[in-house]
């Protein structure tokens, strides 16, 4: 015996009675939605990976990363002068580091250009060229 009420957003519930033929229908309704979970995740196309947008970061830049989160955990644990002191020095360490290994991929990428001007990349090349001297900012 099932009963169909309109709530006041107007989905429809279902109420169900207590009949036997009623609580076999529930427990078949509720295999199905198990079978219909490990399906999925046997289907589920595994953890998703992150991209990386910057070549030029490494696993040295990681481990600066995992320092300035330490740093930053520390002084919020324990916010006295020696932690904000010490996460200053990690932030700044850390910024030089990704600002020198920023400069030498776009280098790198410079040189690349350079060597391959033979396809018209010669524009790139005068680009990147004011780029790095700082007349584009």
């Amino acid at each position: 015996m099932i009963i169909q009420k309109t709530d006041l957003f107007g989905i429809r519930a279902f109420q169900l009675g207590r009949t036997q033929n009623d609580t076999k229908g529930i427990n078949r309704a509720w295999e199905n939605i198990k079978e219909n979970i490990k399906t999925s995740a046997t289907d589920s196309p595994g953890p998703y990976e992150l991209k990386h947008h910057k070549p030029s970061l490494d696993e040295e830049c990681s481990s600066f990363l995992y320092q300035r989160k330490q740093a930053e955990m520390q002084w919020l644990q324990n916010p006295n002068q020696s932690n904000v002191d010490n996460l200053n020095n990690v932030r700044h360490e850390a910024s030089r580091h990704f600002r020198n290994k920023k400069k030498e991929y776009q280098r790198a990428k410079i040189n690349e250009l350079e060597t391959n001007s033979k396809i018209k990349s010669i524009r790139l090349v005068q680009w990147h060229k004011r780029l790095q001297e700082g007349s584009l900012a």
